[in-house]
């Protein structure tokens, strides 16, 4: 008992510590994602359900206040968003997906569950797809797990391979969007390579996640489930205006400046607070199977989409 209440003390006080930090200079996205991932690790997070509710609002406010910071002109004429390209990406990686899972023996939930959020924006499109395929906890858990993964992996790793190559702010920006799962290790990764970057992939990355809807609406028409409807998520809508506020009302560029600034740290927080969320227990539950699957449509998408960045586009 007094254990268990002294591991909690120590928790809450690394818990405070860090999230103080992440409003600091000396706190990047990858060194706060990787802080969250060894403390829960090391010592476990016994709020872990609280700490994902408040990361996902968290994160969704982050990205509204990143569109501050955005202006629509410079993201279109930096060649974001491809439609065609994000549209052929996500349509071969769910193909692959389903043709790799079937394979390899994987529940068939499973398998669309991880080819959509592989495809798409990660959790959002798992999230959106699981209660049309009436997926139970343990297909969601496994699919969130191994996107939750990668997603870690991506945010420490990218902006070093864009460097190797040498890829303009433009370039990594439309990579990491196509290439990478969540909108959080997203703009993490963007955000460490530079603003530019950021910007291409901010808009890219949310005008990837618009195909939740259609992905939906097919998945539900050979499900039977054509009565089950998806939302568009208040975020991207906000992002939307915000980007439009920054662009047209230049009156008040110097708020909107600081209102990104803002929304960059609490990116940061964010972060910490995801990678809390790796647990021991999320690491059992997700096996070898679908972490193989689930690796290789993140290498290819990964490797398919740099080439074409480098080569055609």
């Amino acid at each position: 008992m007094n254990s268990s209440l002294s591991t909690n003390v120590i928790w809450k006080l690394l818990f405070v510590s860090i999230s103080l930090l992440c409003f600091t200079p000396w706190v990047n996205p990858p060194i706060a994602l990787f802080a969250g991932v060894v403390l829960s690790l090391v010592i476990g997070n016994p709020y872990s359900s609280q700490v994902q509710n408040v990361s996902k609002y968290l994160l969704q406010l982050a990205v509204v206040g990143l569109g501050f910071g955005v202006n629509l002109t410079s993201a279109l004429a930096g060649g974001a968003p491809r439609l065609e390209f994000i549209i052929g990406s996500a349509v071969l990686t769910i193909l692959l997906g389903l043709l790799v899972g079937k394979l390899l023996g994987i529940d068939k939930k499973i398998v669309l569950l991880l080819s959509s959020g592989t495809a798409i924006c990660g959790g959002s499109a798992i999230a959106a797809v699981s209660p049309v395929i009436e997926a139970k906890e343990h297909h969601i858990s496994v699919a969130l797990g191994t996107v939750f993964v990668l997603n870690a992996i991506a945010l420490f790793i990218f902006p070093f391979i864009g460097e190797y190559f040498n890829l303009s702010q433009i370039d990594f920006g439309l990579w990491a969007a196509l290439a990478i799962h969540d909108t959080s290790s997203v703009v993490g990764a963007a955000q460490v390579y530079g603003e530019e970057a950021l910007e291409i992939a901010t808009v890219t990355k949310l005008t990837r996640a618009l195909l939740i809807f259609p992905l939906v609406i097919i998945i539900s028409f050979f499900y039977k489930n054509g009565e089950k409807k998806t939302k568009i998520p208040w975020f991207i809508i906000g992002f939307i205006g915000a980007m439009l506020i920054n662009t047209y009302v230049e009156q008040l560029a110097e708020i909107n400046q600081q209102i990104a600034i803002v929304a960059k740290k609490a990116l940061t927080l964010t972060l910490f607070l995801i990678g809390t969320g790796l647990t021991r227990e999320l690491l059992r539950n997700v096996g070898l199977r679908p972490m193989i699957l689930g690796l290789l449509l993140w290498i290819v998408i990964s490797i398919g989409s740099l080439a074409t960045i480098l080569y055609i586009y």
